[in-house]
C-alpha cells in the first residue's frame, strides 16, 4: 500500500490514530522488510501505546525456494515485541482465514464459540417450506 512509500510517511499516523488492529506484514522472501517491522511496531506503539492488537504476519511463504526469513525469526520476534504471528501466502490463499480469526478473537468483548452458552444460541434453518416453494413455482412473490 502507498502508505509504506516514503513519501506518504505523514500519513501513517492518522491511519494508526484510530485503529484497533494493525497488521504488519513482511515478505518472507526480503529480509529487509523483516528488518523493518521493527520500525512499524514502533510506530504502531507510539501512536497507540498498548491499546491496539498488532499482529506481525510473513508472507509470501509460497516462495520456498527464496526464503531469507524463517518462521522461527518471525516468531522470536513477535515474542520479543509481545504480539501475534502467523504466516501467510496471499497468493494460495494459505493462512488467510486463520489470520483473520486470530485477530477476531483477539478483539475486546469477542468470545470463542466453545464459551457461548447453549441457551444463547439460536438455530436458523434456512431450508424453505413446502409452501414458500409451490409459491415460487406458481409464480408468486413474497408469502408475507
Amino acid at each position: 500500500d502507498t502508505a509504506g512509500q516514503e513519501r506518504f510517511r505523514s500519513l501513517i499516523p492518522s491511519y494508526i490514530r484510530d485503529s484497533s488492529v494493525a497488521v504488519i506484514v513482511y515478505d518472507v522472501a526480503n529480509r529487509q522488510s523483516f528488518l523493518n517491522t521493527n520500525k512499524w511496531v514502533e510506530e504502531v506503539r507510539t501512536e497507540r501505546g498498548s491499546d491496539v492488537i498488532i499482529v506481525l504476519v510473513g508472507n509470501k511463504t509460497d516462495l520456498v525456494d527464496k526464503r531469507q526469513v524463517s518462521i522461527e525469526e518471525g516468531d522470536a520476534k513477535s515474542r520479543e515485541f509481545g504480539i501475534m504471528f502467523i504466516e501467510t501466502s496471499a497468493k494460495a490463499g494459505f493462512n488467510i482465514k486463520p489470520l483473520f480469526r486470530k485477530i477476531a478473537a483477539a478483539l475486546p468483548g469477542m468470545e470463542t464459540l466453545s464459551s457461548t452458552k447453549q441457551e444463547d444460541m439460536v438455530d436458523v434453518n434456512l431450508k424453505p417450506t413446502v409452501n414458500s416453494s409451490q409459491t415460487e413455482q406458481q409464480g408468486g412473490g413474497c408469502s408475507c
